[in-house]
């Protein structure tokens, strides 16, 4: 009679990982993780209902910021299932199909804040460069279109990646390297042939990899807009318009820029770093983003405070 061989066997349950060596702490640890969510989904709703209710901050900027809170309450509710179960409940197993279905919002709602950001810089671009014409280019139909685009496009540009993994084998490894499932770290464990989800994962790599390079080109050319204005006063409030964008692109891509350097060239740094560094990831932009324009944004600073009876 044939026995089948170990590595012949297929996985029926990944494995996330929480803190390596804290195990014990987890349920401490989930204090700080469940505040930090808690912070954010508020943060995030309140930001939506004062644009939502307040006919005054009915403009392309807004909108485009409410986009933004669409985007990180996505991501937060996307990674929160996950998260609590290792902390909380110290359960690290988790269905293929619960993970396939979780690494496709995480990626649509991390690309869609991407996209969200870009078209940010160049809202602020042509609200400096051409301030007289700026609501009547940037109308709220066209503002809702492009958000209905980027919604569309980061949902098809994700859409092969549970269906591709899907197809793969897993047969050896069950262990992933986050509290949460990404498609390079799925990938991974296969023991299939997989370079279609390289290649592909490579393609949407370098399409968030462009749209952070159109970021920055596009800063460019604020800069030397900003030179070109005669007052020292007028450079300085200009600039001030792009202080809180500036702040949400930097909380958005230092990690991912960080944790892909640790995963390319970090392989024997510590895992509790990689694990804080991906973790960061998706609770650093949800948390800081509406703090940030609350206190960089004096209108919505003014109308939360209002909402609050302050």
């Amino acid at each position: 009679m044939h026995l089948p061989n170990s590595s012949e066997i297929e996985i029926t349950t990944f494995f996330l990982v929480g803190m390596p060596g804290l195990e014990h702490a987890h349920v401490w640890i989930s204090v700080p993780i469940c505040l930090m969510y808690l912070v954010a989904i508020l943060g995030n709703c309140t930001i939506l209902f004062v644009i939502r209710t307040e006919p005054s901050l009915h403009a392309p900027m807004y909108y485009f910021l409410s986009m933004l809170a669409l985007s990180d309450l996505g991501l937060s509710f996307s990674s929160l299932p996950t998260m609590l179960r290792i902390f909380v409940f110290n359960a690290t197993g988790i269905s293929p199909n619960a993970c396939f279905a979780q690494e496709f919002f995480i990626h649509g709602f991390t690309d869609m804040e991407s996209s969200v950001l870009l078209v940010m810089s160049f809202d602020r671009f042509l609200a400096i460069r051409n301030p007289l014409r700026y609501s009547s280019i940037l109308t709220s139909a066209r503002v809702a279109k492009m958000g209905l685009v980027f919604l569309i496009k980061s949902m098809l540009l994700v859409l092969p990646f549970p269906f591709t993994l899907k197809r793969l084998t897993y047969c050896r490894k069950s262990l992933l390297s986050h509290s949460y499932c990404l498609h390079q770290d799925v990938r991974k464990l296969a023991c299939s042939d997989n370079t279609v989800n390289f290649f592909y994962g490579f393609f949407l790599a370098l399409c968030m990899m462009s749209e952070s390079v159109l970021i920055a080109v596009s800063y460019v050319f604020i800069l030397k807009m900003v030179m070109g204005i005669g007052s020292h006063r007028q450079q300085l409030k200009a600039l001030n318009t792009c202080v809180s964008h500036i702040c949400a692109v930097l909380i958005f891509y230092v990690p991912i820029i960080a944790l892909a350097s640790m995963h390319r060239f970090g392989k024997h740094e510590s895992p509790v770093a990689m694990i804080l560094i991906a973790d960061a990831f998706l609770l650093v932009p949800p948390l800081m983003n509406p703090i940030v324009y609350c206190v960089k944004t004096q209108q919505i600073r003014q109308k939360v405070l209002e909402k609050l009876g302050l």
